[in-house]
């Protein structure tokens, strides 16, 4: 079957990624073999495939396949996050939008039937798109963080947590989404520069005509809130105004003024008005100070019966007519402009308020400990390493977690009340936390019992509140496995996961959340390393985001440069932990590349095979071309292995792009390729096909689809015999020497072709070069092939040993070796003599270099033999070098 004449990878890849599936390679169970398990960051149930996720999943099917093709039973765990408040706004707009349903119509049972529904039909969208980038995920694990299996272990920790002691529930500012109607935990506040507005308002002093304290806020909707204005103790323009009130504008209040070393004197004029349902830091005042604590607003923001005012308005629209009744009540002394940093949902945007609340609470510090000394220990091995630093802070200075959310959609809080109101324990109500409701009344009719009451009418309700959903992914290491399950032969197997890849910026919300969550409850890490990716930006440095249109459509991507392009693209600029430059000419740069890889192909398929060639310096030539390439390669692998066990990945690839397109495409190929119109011998196409083989098993973890086509297209395979589920080749020593002396002949050739295009002079021009004899030049050629290598890509008429300098020649330098080329015409001696001393410039500037890099005592230090040992060679083979050039001078 004839080959095309480009590579076209949209047929193939749905045809490879089909086969694939349909053996089943992707699947694994425990077995005798070394397990290799990953679990996916499971994207939003309403997500869709952007470039981050394209990085972070192309990044965890490269280690996957690598695993596979060690011979390790390779497990990739995929996933859907439930994502509550994200998912439950997606299920009221469907609600009200395609079937005028509102929500507030709906018993909780009616929603979540109605949630399952939308889940069912538009949810986990992103899994099939996963599978477009070839993602190769054991897809028949595929989990859910709302599954009977996740569901059952986040009700089992919540109520081991409560037995411990480690939950509880405090009335607390939260802070609030007035737009999801729900509390948002402190890492789910996204806080940005803002333009903002300062209000000075006067409150006037009580008992007096016309005396005033003027204070500046930013929210002037909150002033029918405040039980006090304070100043700072020793601001001697408030002194005279101990055991004073003042009067709050609109509503007429008396409130007193407190004094207090928290008032910033510099800020504002000094006073400051004190809402304690409305800040944090109010509220701590408010308690310092007994003060009353009035909520003017409602949980959708908008301003209650208390607020006396404006009543029904949303807060911002208060906001705007507060100026003008303000300015009514000659209250309103001036605005200012400002900036100012205000907090956002990260998943609605809207504007976060501080509310007091009653929610559940985890106490992080009781859990914290054994997380953090394994990451500094490196128990759990960060990388990039600096990380720890970042890490270290936030857990030696962790807050208590609020986990409860006021939605419908998630796991409900798995905790009863009696319906009796007078029904109490120290005053408080009755609070029965079970696994299920059977167990919860369990428990209430034993305390009933205990203490000799009757039942209550109503008996039990259930609280209303949903679960943080991070409440569920902080456990799914160890639930993906049923990991609660004590006769669970996957958890053995599977965990701890070898290693989690993920961005940095959910390291608390997630990563340091599992790592608790494994040691609490399995006394284990839950993975054995972390690999923080860097954040996805245009090559502007700007993350990338829908509102300024730098974001490309991943599957347009897809589309236009085929999978493999794509990863590539990602990959190449996206270096171990740094942030990713993205461009998509990296991604046609790998469509290039397979283009590459596609023309080698049809290359070597259009070769004609013959009996053994008769030719002895071919045959050389093919030898030495095989054994030059085979060193090079086992070089690379255990450069790549290296690259592999520290995830520098895109180091990693570019170095196996830069081997296959130079050292295979470039050299290899041109150095056996036969004569025009002849065959090539039977020994030196196998092994062409056993290295391209073994380039296309290497390449596999990066590039899937266009590597299993050219593995099949090489040669018949049986069943079975995929590349997917082929052998990586291990890392062996290899021949340093052969391997420099054929870059020195590259380097040679590569000096004669420059030489003949600046002088004009064809490539099928037979030249006479001839180089200085001496013990290297003497052993440079002693290697089979070298000789009839250079003579053959050179296009040589002769390359012979000369003991004296050659007249009417031009010199270059060889590795360390002086050459002489013959042009058969007249050389300009002022120009050869301008090239020379330029050459000379730059081998003094790199040696130079290299002799200040030796010379620095820290990286002499901490740098590997091997390297320091490369540096030196490079050190001596300069100085020989600037030995010859400054000869050639005389």
């Amino acid at each position: 079957m004839s080959l095309s004449a480009r590579y076209s990878p949209q047929e193939i890849e749905t045809r490879w990624y089909q086969y694939w599936l349909d053996k089943n390679y992707f699947h694994a169970t425990p077995d005798e073999r070394e397990p290799f398990s990953i679990v996916i960051p499971p994207p939003n149930v309403t997500g869709v495939l952007h470039m981050g996720h394209m990085l972070n999943n192309t990044i965890q099917d490269i280690l996957i396949r690598k695993a596979r093709l060690d011979g390790k039973n390779a497990c990739w765990v995929p996933g859907t996050d439930h994502a509550s408040i994200a998912t439950e706004a997606k299920v009221v707009k469907w609600l009200r939008d395609e079937k005028g349903i509102k929500k507030a119509d709906l018993t909780r049972e009616e929603f979540m039937a109605y949630a399952w529904q939308w889940k069912e039909k538009y949810g986990g969208i992103i899994l099939q798109q996963l599978q477009k980038i070839g993602a190769s995920c054991d897809w028949e694990r595929t989990a859910f963080t709302m599954d009977k299996t996740r569901s059952d272990g986040v009700i089992k920790v919540f109520v081991d947590l409560f037995q411990k002691g480690k939950l509880y529930r405090d009335f607390r500012m939260v802070n609030w989404d007035c737009e999801a109607k729900t509390v948002l935990s402190n890492e789910e506040v996204i806080y940005h520069e803002e333009q903002a507005q300062l209000y000075y308002v006067r409150y006037k002093v009580e008992g007096t005509d016309n005396e005033y304290v003027t204070i500046a806020t930013q929210r002037p909707e909150t002033i029918m809130g405040d039980s006090a204005v304070a100043v700072h103790p020793t601001d001697p323009r408030y002194a005279h105004l101990r055991g004073k009130r003042v009067i709050v504008p609109l509503v007429h209040r008396a409130i007193p003024v407190i004094f207090d070393d928290y008032v910033d004197k510099e800020f504002g004029t000094g006073a400051l008005k004190v809402t304690p349902a409305h800040d944090p830091n109010d509220y701590e005042l408010g308690k310092k100070h007994g003060l009353e604590t009035i909520d003017t607003l409602h949980e959708d923001g908008t301003l209650n019966e208390k607020a006396q005012f404006f009543v029904g308005d949303d807060r911002f629209a208060a906001r705007k007519k507060m100026k003008k009744a303000l300015e009514q009540s000659d209250s309103l002394v001036k605005i200012e402009d400002y900036r100012t940093s205000i907090g956002r949902s990260e998943r609605t945007n809207s504007v976060v308020e501080p509310r007091l609340s009653l929610q559940w609470y985890v106490n992080m510090k009781a859990l914290a400990q054994p997380a953090l000394d394994a990451v500094m220990t490196d128990d759990i091995d960060f990388f990039p390493k600096n990380f720890k630093n970042t890490y270290s802070h936030w857990m030696e200075n962790i807050r208590d977690w609020c986990i409860s959310r006021q939605l419908w959609w998630g796991q409900r809080v798995p905790a009863w009340f009696t319906v009796d109101k007078n029904v109490t324990k120290n005053g408080e109500e009755l609070i029965f936390v079970a696994e299920t409701e059977a167990e919860a009344y369990e428990q209430y009719h034993a305390y009933l019992k205990e203490n000799n009451l009757a039942p209550t009418a109503g008996g039990l309700r259930q609280d209303e509140d949903a679960l943080d959903t991070w409440f569920s992914s902080w456990l799914w290491p160890i639930t993906v496995f049923d990991g609660f399950n004590p006769d669970s032969k996957d958890f053995k197997y599977y965990y701890p996961t070898n290693v989690l890849v993920t961005g940095w910026d959910i390291i608390f919300l997630w990563v340091a959340r599992m790592a608790m969550a494994g040691f609490e409850w399995k006394g284990e890490k839950p993975f054995k390393s972390v690999y923080f990716t860097g954040m996805v930006r245009d090559k502007q440095r700007r993350k990338m985001s829908k509102s300024l249109g730098n974001s490309p459509d991943a599957l347009s991507l897809i589309d236009e440069f085929g999978a493999d392009g794509v990863r590539f693209g990602m990959l190449s600029c996206s270096p171990a932990g740094g942030d990713l430059l993205f461009d998509d000419k990296l991604c046609e740069q790998g469509r290039n590349f397979c283009n590459k890889l596609w023309n080698a192909l049809r290359l070597i398929k259009g070769w004609e095979v013959a009996e053994p060639s008769t030719d002895s310096n071919h045959l050389k030539i093919n030898q030495l071309a095989a054994d030059w390439l085979r060193q090079k390669l086992q070089k690379l692998v255990g450069e790549m292995e290296s690259d592999f066990q520290t995830f520098r990945l895109s180091e990693a690839l570019i170095s196996l792009y830069s081997f296959i397109w130079d050292d295979f495409c470039s050299w290899y190929l041109e150095m056996v390729k036969p004569a025009y119109g002849q065959p090539i011998d039977i020994a030196s196409m196998e092994q062409t096909l056993s290295l391209f083989e073994e380039l296309m098993i290497i390449l596999h973890p990066f590039m899937p689809f266009i590597t299993e086509e050219i593995w099949h297209q090489l040669r018949e395979r049986k069943a079975g015999e995929d590349c997917v589920v082929s052998c990586f080749p291990k890392t062996q020593t290899f021949d340093s020497q052969l391997i420099r002396r054929v870059e020195i002949a590259k380097e040679v050739i590569t000096k004669v072709r420059e030489i003949r295009n600046a002088n004009g002079i064809k490539m099928t021009e037979p030249l006479q070069l001839s180089v200085q004899t001496s013990e290297t030049s003497m052993s440079q050629f002693s290697t089979a092939g070298i000789h009839e290598m250079i003579v053959k890509l050179a296009n040589l008429a002769a390359l012979n040993l000369v003991e004296h300098d050659v007249a009417d020649a031009i010199s270059f330098i060889g590795g360390t070796e002086k050459y002489y080329l013959q042009l058969n015409k007249t050389i300009d001696l002022a120009a050869e003599r301008e090239r020379i001393e330029k050459e000379l410039t730059y081998i003094r500037g790199f040696t130079e270099s290299v002799q200040k890099k030796l010379a620095n005592e820290r990286f002499v230090a901490h740098a590997k033999p091997e390297i320091i040992l490369a540096e030196q060679k490079k050190l001596a083979d300069g100085l020989a070098k600037i030995k010859i050039l400054e000869e050639s001078l005389i």
